[in-house]
């Protein structure tokens, strides 16, 4: 396993902090401290990319990985906020839709193909929507971050059918 896909896993550490602190109710600090290991989690995923790249280290396994942790570091806090009762379960929901179809296609393909900018758009929306939801915001940040999220939840949707859109008439 290449250093990459070790820097890859090591995202997976984040989930049960997550989950640890944002459950019941988080005082600020402990937020804080949550919207902290979030954003240092996420900042992985653009190191893993670089060391994969800069050291030649693009794996098929790393392709696989890096997509599927993501998905999880974003979804942990996702999941704690609907039990806070700050975001909707619906929403998550269509989040997760996506996310779903998009893995079901992949383990059909022989190749993996990376993402595109819009997928990276899609990420990196994601992140600063999870991280305004997770900070102890009130009033105008609150709205701000639903906003964000919003964001989000609309370039989940228009990322994943850019990525299924080429490979749609040939399935057919």
């Amino acid at each position: 396993m290449t250093f990459a896909t070790w820097i890859t896993l090591s995202r997976l550490l984040a989930v049960p902090v997550l989950l640890v602190g944002l459950s019941r109710t988080p005082s600020a600090d402990l937020r804080w401290i949550c919207a902290a290991v979030f954003l240092i989690a996420a900042g992985t995923d653009w190191l893993d990319g670089y060391v994969a790249r800069r050291w030649n280290q693009v794996t098929e396994l790393g392709k696989f990985l890096d997509p599927l942790v993501d998905k999880l570091l974003v979804l942990t806090p996702l999941l704690s906020l609907i039990e806070l009762r700050e975001i909707p379960a619906w929403s998550v929901f269509l989040i997760l839709f996506r996310e779903l179809a998009i893995a079901g296609w992949r383990v059909q393909q022989t190749q993996i193909s990376g993402a595109n900018l819009w997928g990276k758009a899609k990420t990196v929306t994601q992140i600063i929507a999870v991280t305004l939801l997770i900070l102890p915001l009130d009033g105008l940040g609150h709205l701000l971050g639903l906003g964000v999220y919003g964001l989000a939840i609309a370039l989940t949707f228009i990322s994943g059918a850019i990525y299924l859109w080429p490979s749609s008439p040939s399935q057919a």
